[in-house]
């Protein structure tokens, strides 16, 4: 990574706790990822792996310490702002898809479009979003036939390569992907990962990656390790 690409995600001094609870459900002393960077998120359920995607989104916010985006901190936005910001710069693979069944393909693929004039914006530079969106499908191996099918008679695989085309349109500098391989042989794991980390990389977009399977880290530069709730939790390079 050349030195000086820009700061992307910064997290500093982090911890998270519910009202009324005697201890932090997160607690990360610091991360600091560039543009097209990919951190690895590993740890088992109760480990405050989805607390903290919420963070990092602007879901919630911190009990303490600052999560910046692009050079934004979260804490400083109203709700309203947040949820703009969110829509504007981060997409979103879901661990089951959320996709919309009665409509199809291209109309998932564009929805998130809707919420972001931002990402319309880059979306259709050069082509309309139909066609961007059609180009990312392509880039994702799923034969043009299927890019106005109903989403609900797609495989389970077909709807995944879905929801990553919908995550990645408009260009967002961030991509979060929680445990999206859970339900995915090896085999077809592997092809998935391989798929997106060539349009990550395409793309020069940060990657967060969260799951519970060990045997993916090593396709990563950098992990953070999420172990029990109330421990402190370090990122390794």
């Amino acid at each position: 990574m050349k030195g000086e690409a820009r700061a992307v995600l910064c997290v500093d001094q982090v911890t998270f706790r519910w009202p009324g609870q005697s201890s932090d459900i997160v607690d990360v002393d610091e991360i600091n990822l560039r543009a097209g960077e990919h951190l690895f998120v590993r740890g088992p359920s109760g480990s405050g792996k989805t607390t903290f995607l919420n963070l990092l989104a602007g879901i919630n916010l911190p009990t303490s310490g600052q999560v910046s985006l692009l050079g934004t901190d979260l804490a400083s936005l109203s709700p309203s702002k947040r949820d703009q910001f969110r829509a504007d710069h981060i997409g979103v693979v879901f661990q089951q898809f959320n996709l919309l069944p009665y409509l199809t393909t291209l109309e998932n693929v564009t929805l998130s479009c809707a919420f972001s004039k931002r990402k319309k914006s880059r979306a259709t530079e050069g082509s309309h979003v139909v066609a961007s969106a059609r180009h990312l499908l392509q880039s994702l191996n799923l034969d043009q036939e299927l890019h106005s099918a109903p989403v609900s008679k797609l495989s389970v695989g077909q709807q995944q390569r879905v929801a990553v085309a919908r995550a990645l349109i408009g260009g967002p500098e961030i991509l979060i992907a929680d445990e999206p391989t859970s339900a995915l042989d090896a085999e077809n794991r592997d092809r998935f990962l391989d798929l997106l980390f060539e349009q990550v990389e395409a793309r020069n977009c940060t990657l967060i990656f969260v799951s519970h399977d060990p045997q993916l880290a090593k396709r990563f530069t950098r992990t953070l390790e999420l172990t029990e709730a109330r421990e402190k939790q370090e990122i390794t390079p």
